[in-house]
C-alpha cells in the first residue's frame, strides 16, 4: 500500500493478505479494514494492525456495496441486491460492526416501509451513517446507538451525498450525473433549496466519474484519472466546482 498523510508519503506492506480486495478503509490507531474475495470460505474481511499484521479475517457477507469507517471505531457496510437475496449478513442491507469485526446492528425497516434492495448513495461521519436505497429511494440516517429516521426526497438514484447539520448536498438523480440538488432537511422529508450542474475548476462539466465517497460535509469524486480526486463541500452554489483543495469553489 502506499498511504499519504498530510503530504507525507510512506509504503506500507500487508502481510498474510487472503483476498482479492474490493474495499479498504482506515480505522482509528493506524489500522485497517480490508474486504474483498476471498478462496478461503466465507471469511471475506480482515482487520490489520499498525505493524500490516492481520488481527482477524470474519464474515462480512457477499455484494458489499460500500464499505466505510468512522473514527469512533465503527466499521460500516452496504449492501446491493445480489447479497441482500442470497446472504443471511447481506440480508439487512446496511450493516454495523465495531473495529474488531464484531457485528453491533443490521437494518430492519419500520413496518409499511420497504426493505433495502441496493443502497445507491452513502456517506459516513462521526457514529452516523447515512443511506439512499433503492426502491423507493428515502433518505435513511442511523446513529451508532441504534437510532433510525426515514426522510422522503424527490431525488431519485442519487450517485453520492454530502451531509453538514441539517443541510444535505445530493450528486445525480434520474439521467443526471452531473446536477446537484441542495436541500434543507426537516423532522420528515429533505426539501430542495438550489440545484446547480457540477463542473471541474476549469468550467468542464463532470458528468462521468467513479463512485463518489461521502465524509460527513464532503464528498470526493474522481474523474477520468485514476491518480487525481477532487473534493466537493456541502453548500448552497447557483453553480458549483470542485478542486483538488479542502473546499469547493462557488460561481455566480
Amino acid at each position: 500500500m502506499v498511504i499519504d498523510t498530510g503530504g507525507a508519503v510512506r509504503e506500507q506492506s500487508l502481510r498474510g493478505l487472503s483476498l482479492r480486495v474490493t474495499h479498504l478503509d482506515a480505522l482509528p490507531n493506524g489500522r485497517l479494514v480490508v474486504q474483498g474475495h476471498s478462496v478461503a470460505g466465507e471469511r471475506n474481511a480482515q482487520i490489520y494492525g499498525t505493524d500490516g499484521r492481520p488481527r482477524r479475517s470474519f464474515a462480512m457477507g457477499s455484494a458489499v456495496q460500500y464499505l466505510m469507517a468512522d473514527r469512533r471505531h465503527h466499521v460500516w457496510s452496504a449492501y446491493s441486491d445480489e447479497g441482500v437475496y442470497s446472504n443471511p449478513i447481506s440480508a439487512a442491507g446496511l450493516v454495523r460492526w465495531d473495529s474488531g469485526g464484531n457485528r453491533q446492528w443490521g437494518y430492519m425497516p419500520p413496518k409499511g416501509v420497504q426493505h433495502i434492495d441496493t443502497v445507491y448513495a452513502f456517506n459516513v461521519c462521526d457514529g452516523v451513517a447515512w443511506a439512499n436505497y433503492y426502491p423507493t429511494f428515502p433518505l435513511l440516517e442511523v446513529r451508532a446507538n441504534g437510532e433510525t429516521r426515514l426522510r422522503r426526497t424527490p431525488v431519485v438514484a442519487p450517485r453520492g451525498m454530502a451531509v453538514h447539520g441539517e443541510q444535505i448536498t445530493m450528486l445525480g438523480g434520474g439521467r443526471e450525473p452531473d446536477r446537484l440538488h441542495h436541500c434543507r432537511m426537516t423532522e420528515d422529508e429533505a426539501l430542495v433549496v438550489e440545484e446547480a450542474r457540477l463542473a471541474l475548476p476549469n468550467g468542464t462539466p463532470l458528468k462521468r466519474y467513479a463512485r463518489p465517497v461521502g465524509r460527513g460535509r464532503h464528498l470526493y469524486l474522481r474523474g477520468a484519472s485514476p491518480r487525481q480526486w477532487y473534493v466537493l463541500a456541502d453548500q448552497a452554489a447557483s453553480s458549483a466546482t470542485v478542486g483538488p483543495r479542502p473546499t469547493a469553489r462557488t460561481q455566480p
